[in-house]
């Protein structure tokens, strides 16, 4: 059912559904805090379902505790307790009062609180909202500059001797840019595996995640280790809040420092911007808590002179496509990690999707995300995460 843009501006949300599906695992995943996915283990994200006057959006988040705080219990239970209560009634196009909303309901403290569990709900109002009016979500912003986004694949979790056959698998699959997560072993392991990628793909892009693994002093004999190989990013190579040693690192590293888990809220890149201790925002769509405030983020960077990559979070479809619509609305033409397609599938997804084809995503352009949830199916994959 499409709405005219009069009718959308009377459409409040009614209903606020979570629903854990267990959808299936096709690889391992690790990063330095500890696993993502397990191979032949059910990967969990929470989908949500926005509902008003028979039109219906549907959002994702991803629960990943070895990454951050929020888990499939906690993102279940804060939307349907503290975020759904908050927004009930409220005009679906509101997004900004959303967000405000959100804010009221569980505080941000010392940055964004559960990003993750906020980005779902968000994600599923812009998703209806492009429904009601039958465009896709770029149009809703009136912001797409370019129609398809060159992905990377991800080498993770293995020893030098194993990497070529990881690459070649990326290789044979289309994919032309390869992302190493580090800090998972020695800075002398790390280093071997970054050498060995590099030599199964010598001309390929190239970057590196720590996810916060390193030291300053550890951080800095990794970039020198890096720029030898042909790095172009080092990302997130400290902790989030260790301001001082990102700047330092940054006026010292001969690869460019990118920020990922140090930009949760856009006031955290203002700060960064302003200590001059930034080379690369991360654009990530569920660490800051949905499309509204990571529009704000990317256009901060932009109007800075701060780069712009793209990561997502081991996204399904609904995630891949929301972080698709943001890239391509800020036109991120250098390779991003959305590595969902790598490590699970989205079985809900049955009808209309995200087309990837050799490692090049097309931004979808049916109405919202422009992906097609089969309800019958989320049901059936539903789990309760909340059952002892």
């Amino acid at each position: 059912m499409n709405h005219s843009p009069l009718a959308l501006a009377g459409l409040t949300i009614e209903r606020v559904e979570t629903f854990a599906v267990a959808l299936p695992t096709l690889r391992s995943f690790g990063v330095s805090g500890g696993s993502v996915t397990v191979a032949g283990k059910p990967s969990i994200r929470i989908l949500v379902k926005v509902s008003a006057d028979g039109v219906a959006g549907w959002g994702e988040a991803t629960p990943i505790p070895a990454w951050t705080y929020e888990t499939a219990e906690s993102i279940v239970t804060t939307i349907d307790r503290y975020l759904a209560p908050a927004i009930l009634g409220r005009p679906c196009w509101d997004l900004d009062g959303v967000t405000t909303a959100f804010d009221r309901a569980i505080n941000r403290g010392f940055t964004i609180g559960a990003p993750l569990a906020k980005c779902a709900v968000d994600i599923a109002l812009h998703d209806l909202l492009g429904r009601a009016l039958g465009v896709p979500v770029g149009m809703l912003w009136g912001q797409r500059r370019q129609d398809t986004v060159e992905l990377g694949w991800i080498v993770s979790g293995q020893t030098a001797d194993e990497v070529a056959d990881c690459v070649a698998e990326g290789l044979d699959l289309g994919y032309r840019a390869f992302k190493v997560k580090v800090g998972l072993h020695t800075e002398a392991v790390d280093t071997a595996v970054v050498r060995a990628v590099r030599e199964a793909a010598p001309e390929a892009p190239l970057w590196v995640d720590a996810n916060q693994g390193y030291t300053v002093d550890a951080a800095l004999r990794m970039a020198r280790n890096m720029a030898e190989l042909g790095v172009t990013a080092f990302e997130q190579p400290l902790p989030a809040n260790d301001v001082a040693g990102l700047r330092r690192l940054r006026e010292a590293s001969p690869v460019p420092v990118a920020l990922d888990e140090s930009l949760r809220h856009p006031s955290d890149l203002a700060t960064f911007v302003k200590l001059e201790a930034v080379d690369v925002a991360i654009a990530k769509v569920q660490r800051s808590g949905g499309l509204t405030l990571s529009r704000r983020l990317c256009a901060l960077a932009e109007d800075s002179g701060v780069r712009l990559m793209g990561s997502g979070l081991t996204d399904s479809d609904l995630g891949l496509a929301a972080s698709l619509h943001l890239f391509a609305a800020f036109g991120i033409d250098t390779p991003v990690d959305l590595n969902g397609r790598q490590f699970l599938k989205s079985s809900y997804a049955t009808g209309a999707t995200v087309e990837v084809t050799d490692g090049t995503a097309r931004v979808p352009t049916g109405p919202g995300l422009g992906v097609d949830v089969d309800e019958a199916v989320v049901r059936e994959l539903a789990v309760d995460v909340l059952k002892a």
